[in-house]
């Protein structure tokens, strides 16, 4: 099992090794940097694929393009609620959510590869904004995770910047797979 599976069961050693994933593959780069250029790069990236191809699963119980672009929108949407619950209240408390459940019973299936993306694009943009216009000093405040324990906004916006481009990455590879 790939440490980037996120699995719900609420393991420290699992959120731990997903954590440090996600922050390996952002590496060096600035997480202001890739939140981004997110939406231009998938925009690019997926606007060529047939309509059909964004459906076919990478392979037997495992998400398709339109679920990946879905995933990322919703997962923005959560985003955007802890930076808000962090900078407007003092040590929330902040959940995590099982990203299957949600695929699943949301019907990430059946979105629209243009909604999913304005979607995602206009809650980026919006968090973007807020983490722009914060004082330094906002950015340290912390929220607890359910999982993961105490993560400041900076810290997060690293972890969601990594959650980008291991999306990307999955989408490359399910795109040469379905094409």
């Amino acid at each position: 099992m790939s440490v980037f599976t996120n699995p719900s069961d609420g393991s420290p050693a699992n959120a731990s090794a997903y954590t440090a994933g996600l922050l390996e593959l952002l590496g060096p780069r600035d997480a202001r940097d890739v939140l981004r250029s997110t939406v231009s790069v998938l925009s690019g990236r997926i606007a060529a694929i047939p309509h059909d191809a964004l459906r076919v699963p990478e392979a037997p119980g495992k998400w398709s393009i339109i679920e990946v672009v879905q995933h990322l929108a919703d997962s923005e949407l959560v985003a955007g609620w802890r930076y808000r619950m962090a900078i407007a209240h003092d040590r929330p408390a902040i959940t995590g959510f099982d990203q299957d459940l949600w695929a699943t019973r949301l019907g990430y299936d059946a979105a629209d590869r243009d909604e999913a993306l304005l979607q995602f694009a206009v809650l980026r943009r919006a968090n973007v904004r807020l983490l722009d216009s914060q004082p330094p000093a906002a950015l340290g405040r912390v929220a607890v995770h359910a999982e993961r324990g105490e993560e400041s906004v900076a810290h997060m916006m690293k972890l969601y910047a990594g959650h980008d481009l291991l999306h990307l990455r999955q989408i490359e590879r399910i795109a040469k797979v379905v094409l």
